[in-house]
């Protein structure tokens, strides 16, 4: 009797798990004519949607989990109305298609891909997202993955007339990577969105490379930002780190810090902008390892920016290295120094380190602020020696950043600088 009392539950337990399991998924394939909705609303959760190479013209909604896979790049067109795809499930795989054509309502937020709240963990990877107001919106969806498509606005209307490339608002656990956004009004919009990566993407021709603001524990890592009018621009934020990035030849800046604390800022190129980076209101950051050369200004510094470790960065070739707005001196590069391709001091017993403090904003500075002809003379035996009398008569000073042991030579190779400043062919 007990044996088949065991045997029975056995039954029981195996009967249950099979029925936990869900069904065999299917893969529904739709051609040129058919109807892609009809397809989708008659598919069960966890089948596959194969939507062969074609053109489309709809305005889908995919509200239970499933995979909508292009097969040979079919292209779905919104017609300029609505979002040309709306996902409202979770666990939907959008991929291997080109999606356009969406609405252009500001007010209504039209998108190419329009992730609603509570879609979470949707994968949109390997599209091509073109002509949309916004290319991708997605909004209160955790563990979203957007992966390795391109992205490309209204390039026929002025920037303030777009939308965004991605749109990411209030959201946990996003990944962003090898993403080729341009021709939008901000390449990646970043709101309320925490513990999220962002890597590899490249960011260009748009007002800024990433608009992002009240997000913490985020990654930004291996971008490239480049012809924006600003690259990475980072406000109201903490606990980031910002490393490996490029950011070149932006009309404004390359790397923006604005109310920004407890994060490290490090490895990063910074070269060809109006101002390298832009310091404004950040405490208890590390800034190191970057190599910030043939700006503008070189580092734009205010708005009581203090308690910063600044160390082992390479200022190479800046018109300016350090434009400094602030009451007291600013002391950086108190472990390792910094090397400052400006500096006039020496190094007698040969330690690779200044024998005399690398001060910014000096005399020198501030007439050519004032003088902007004089700096076709910067070379001149007669500029130099005005800026070391200036050194020598504390009265003709100002407040500036302090460099008490500045580095005789870059800490990265002479070749490596070459390399990696040079602009992207794309």
């Amino acid at each position: 009797m007990m044996m088949l009392l065991r045997w029975c539950a056995s039954l029981l337990a195996l009967a249950a798990s099979l029925l936990a399991q869900p069904a065999g998924a299917a893969t529904v394939q739709v051609h040129p004519g058919q109807d892609l909705q009809a397809a989708i609303t008659a598919a069960a959760p966890g089948d596959t949607v194969e939507v062969q190479r074609g053109h489309y013209r709809v305005n889908l909604r995919i509200d239970k989990a499933l995979t909508l896979r292009g097969v040979g790049r079919p292209t779905l067109s919104g017609g300029q109305v609505g979002d040309t795809i709306r996902i409202t499930a979770s666990d939907v795989v959008v991929e291997g298609l080109i999606v356009r054509d969406s609405g252009h309502s500001l007010k209504d937020q039209n998108a190419g891909i329009y992730v609603y709240p509570g879609a979470h963990r949707a994968v949109v990877r390997h599209n091509e997202l073109t002509y949309n107001l916004f290319g991708l919106w997605i909004e209160k969806a955790n563990d979203v993955r957007v992966l390795h498509n391109t992205i490309t606005g209204l390039r026929d209307v002025n920037s303030s007339q777009r939308g965004n490339g991605v749109q990411l608002y209030n959201t946990t656990g996003a990944r962003i990577e090898g993403n080729h956004i341009s021709f939008v009004r901000d390449a990646l919009y970043v709101d309320v969105s925490h513990h999220a990566v962002f890597r590899g993407n490249r960011l260009h021709h748009s007002r800024y490379g990433t608009h992002y603001m009240n997000s913490y524990y985020n990654l930004w890592e291996d971008n490239d930002t480049y012809a924006n009018r600003g690259g990475l621009a980072l406000m109201e934020v903490r606990d980031q780190v910002v490393r490996n990035n490029r950011a070149y030849n932006n009309s404004d800046h390359g790397i923006m810090l604005r109310t920004l604390q407890d994060s490290v800022i490090e490895n990063n190129v910074v070269d060809g902008n109006n101002r390298g980076f832009f310091i404004y209101d950040v405490e208890y950051i590390t800034l190191r390892g970057n190599l910030v050369a043939r700006n503008t200004v070189g580092v734009h510094l205010s708005a009581g920016s203090k308690n910063n470790q600044v160390d082992g960065n390479d200022f190479i070739a800046n018109r300016e290295q350090v434009r400094y707005v602030g009451a007291r001196d600013e002391r950086w590069g108190t472990r390792r120094g910094n090397y400052w391709s400006n500096y006039l001091g020496w190094d007698r017993d040969g330690n690779g380190v200044g024998d005399v403090p690398y001060e910014a904003n000096d005399m020198v500075d501030r007439l050519t602020w004032r003088h902007p002809a004089i700096k076709l003379l910067l070379a001149s035996p007669a500029v130099q020696a005005l800026r070391l009398v200036g050194q020598q008569f504390p009265v003709l000073r100002v407040p500036t950043v302090v460099d008490p042991q500045p580095r005789m030579q870059p800490n990265q190779p002479q070749r490596n600088f070459q390399r990696d400043t040079q602009p992207s062919p794309h």
